[in-house]
């Protein structure tokens, strides 16, 4: 089945592409999410000039993703964990606590755009990546600190 992307879809394709799905994907995945269109003459003239416009859009969102890029760069993150033995945590760090921190900063982002290295099972410094648009990707340094315990 040949449909229209409307949004970039991961694995897929951009927008405006003209792709060859699966029709079970385009009518119970792609079409009631409002992601692609099915291709006829008439959504193929119509993508053509909305591609012109949606080139507008992304240039304008890849700007303010360039903006908030330079922004979270310089952001520090620090976290205390309780930690064991060879500096190995007690769990580990996860994307809804790095969340937390950056909404305590003043950012707005959401956890699936984090980029995690694997798994933050010890103390250390880690480079967080964030993926702000398809081509922006940027860089928070986290520090993950052993929590210090106050003796009475």
């Amino acid at each position: 089945m040949q449909i229209i992307l409307k949004e970039n879809v991961d694995h897929l394709g951009e927008i405006g592409d003209v792709v060859n799905v699966k029709p079970g994907y385009a009518r119970n995945y792609l079409l009631p999410r409002n992601l692609a269109v099915v291709a006829n003459a008439r959504q193929i003239k119509l993508v053509e000039h909305e591609k012109r416009v949606i080139a507008a859009r992304v240039a304008k969102l890849k700007a303010s993703a360039e903006v908030e890029k330079a922004k979270l760069d310089a952001v520090e993150l620090t976290i205390a964990k309780a930690a064991g033995e060879n500096e190995k945590l007690f769990g580990s760090v996860t994307a809804m606590e790095i969340e937390s921190l950056l909404s305590d900063k003043g950012f707005s982002i959401e956890r699936r755009v984090l980029q995690l290295p694997d798994h933050i099972k010890a103390l250390g410094d880690y480079d967080i990546g964030i993926k702000l648009h398809r081509d922006v990707i940027a860089n928070i340094k986290l520090h993950v600190v052993a929590e210090t315990t106050e003796e009475a």
